[in-house]
């Protein structure tokens, strides 16, 4: 892929004497949506915090628009344009939606308002609840901050842990319509969800995490077909 704003080459992460990613490489292209799918386990989760410099690899490289980041400081690698949106989404309970959404932005020092009439376009609720604490918003609504939060940094790439976890279906549905409106804006995806279906169906291009390794790889419309994939993650 000559295009690809991220690449990820040969990564190994320790916890301990535990390898939770075992060498893997893979690259996410300018403007597409990526997934990593997988059981629990599987290093998924661990990958994406190695990128955004929350654990250290023990080997291996990860570059970001030309530069590698390996290893760097996580404050560092937000300003390059890389923003998580981390499982269980970790809202700031007693602040104000308002504010939530402010903290995403601590390393601009520009005008934040047309970033917040994005948002706000995007997640109509957030503004309705502005000067709402966050802590008292649903789990839906909680998303939705936690996407918005990390928008507000202008990412280039944007990384999603389990973004459908724990809610209803229509908020499902809702979730992934906005993260193809996003990418649609021109930011760059990269997805891990244990809704292979949903995950696969928005994905252009998408990987399957085995025990920290990739065990198979393709565009996101081929997996869905694949039969291995179907019986392991698709129910089918």
């Amino acid at each position: 892929m000559s295009d690809a704003i991220l690449k990820v080459k040969d990564l190994k992460v320790n916890y301990g004497n535990i390898e939770a990613i075992k060498g893997i490489s893979f690259e996410v292209r300018q403007g597409e949506t990526a997934t990593l799918i997988g059981a629990n386990g599987a290093g998924k989760s661990t990958t994406l915090k190695a990128i955004a410099g929350l654990v250290s690899p023990k080997e291996g490289k990860i570059e970001f628009d030309g530069e590698d980041i390996t290893g760097k400081d996580s404050s560092l690698i937000v300003s390059k344009g890389i923003t998580l949106v981390p499982e269980g989404r970790r809202v700031f309970a007693n602040m104000t939606v308002l504010e939530n959404l402010k903290i995403g932005a601590y390393l601009r020092k520009d005008d934040l308002e047309e970033d917040l009439d994005w948002v706000y376009s995007l997640f109509p609720r957030l503004k309705e609840r502005a000067w709402q604490a966050g802590g008292t918003l649903s789990g839906g609504e909680q998303q939705m901050l936690a996407v918005g939060r990390a928008l507000m940094s202008r990412p280039k790439l944007m990384m999603m842990d389990e973004p459908s976890l724990g809610l209803a279906p229509l908020v499902v549905r809702d979730i992934f319509s906005i993260i193809r409106e996003i990418n649609k804006r021109g930011v760059t995806i990269l997805l891990i969800e244990q809704n292979a279906n949903m995950a696969l169906k928005t994905a252009d291009y998408g990987y399957v995490m085995e025990t920290g390794r990739i065990s198979l790889s393709g565009p996101g419309n081929e997996l869905l077909q694949n039969e291995a994939v179907k019986k392991a993650y698709l129910g089918q």
